[in-house]
């Protein structure tokens, strides 16, 4: 039977045998200012470590790329002098260096070939011919490279404006150039983590501060600082798995991005220079791996950032 008495206040009583709804409201609201506050911070931080992370991989592919192309080739240049005819000196290097061992071919560029070359750096309406422009030879290398030094002196003898570069002093740049981007990259991703740890630093501490009387009667209750710390942990670590997971995705999108722009914006810029360089921004699987490193990186830093700041918080308010 139901108990038709009336409450206290004057309102209906609550059904007998009714369970009993308790509304409790958590000590600390996901919607709350401060924690939308901290969830957008999270996810713009996540998004630069995530872009951070996926330049540097793109950097270090491009990088390995061109040393790879560049220990398969070397070139002869040869200088006009002269008395001499560059198209024939030409042929003769390439039928030089076939003869050495590890060359797998050698191709000698004509005139028009090497304009093709130098126009995109130089303009399409230079004049070339008033130029001193060399005429090129690609030499492709085998697995096991050839003796350079033997090569060069073989084309001195024959050829007296012939000169080998075989990318070694270029190649070594690069590197240098790839260690810095590296370098830079970690750089700015530890910024990225000090400047994450430091906000959510003052947001667990305001939280603390906001909520010292419900931490007082969980005290008083017999509640140790290690509960209390992993609510605070929980609730920030749910912030900073969200805010990494967005900012990640993010990140990823850019990316994607990027590539799908790559054939549209070529034509409108008029040329292939912009869809080269957009098809360059793609990352492999180690790549999209990395960002969700930095994506649950990002959730664990929340996580230990506002677990330590509570418990040095509660030993100032015990």
């Amino acid at each position: 039977m139901n108990d038709p008495r009336p409450a206290a206040d004057g309102k209906s009583a609550r059904p007998y045998g009714e369970p009993m709804v308790a509304h409790v409201n958590p000590i600390l609201p996901d919607d709350g200012v401060s924690g939308r506050s901290l969830f957008a911070v999270v996810a713009i931080m996540s998004f630069l470590a995530a872009l951070t992370v996926g330049a540097v991989e793109i950097a270090h592919g491009i990088a390995g790329e061109w040393r790879g192309e560049m220990a398969r080739e070397v070139t002869i240049q040869l200088r006009p002098m002269a008395g001499r005819d560059l198209d024939a000196d030409a042929r003769k290097a390439a039928e030089i260096a076939k003869l050495a061992a590890g060359v797998v071919d050698a191709r000698a560029f004509g005139k028009e070939e090497t304009d093709r070359l130098l126009r995109p750096w130089l303009g399409a309406g230079a004049d070339l011919s008033a130029l001193p422009v060399p005429r090129l030879v690609q030499v492709k290398v085998g697995a096991a490279a050839p003796d350079f030094d033997r090569l060069r002196r073989a084309l001195s003898e024959s050829l007296p404006n012939a000169s080998l570069d075989d990318h070694r002093g270029f190649a070594a740049q690069l590197a240098a150039v790839s260690n810095a981007v590296t370098l830079a990259g970690l750089a700015v991703l530890a910024l990225v983590l000090a400047a994450t740890t430091l906000a959510v630093s003052f947001a667990t501490r305001g939280a603390v501060a906001a909520n010292r009387t419900i931490v007082e009667v969980l005290h008083f209750v017999g509640a140790r600082d290690s509960f209390v710390a992993r609510i605070f942990e929980r609730h920030f670590l749910a912030i900073g798995l969200k805010g990494g997971l967005i900012g990640g995705a993010g990140a990823a999108a850019v990316f994607g991005l990027a590539r799908l722009a790559a054939p549209l914006l070529g034509p409108l810029s008029g040329g292939d220079g912009a869809a080269f360089f957009l098809g360059r921004l793609t990352l492999d699987g180690y790549g999209f791996l990395w960002i969700a490193a930095v994506a649950a990186a990002m959730a664990l830093v929340t996580a230990l950032s506002s677990r330590i700041t509570v418990h040095r918080t509660l030993r100032g308010i015990d």
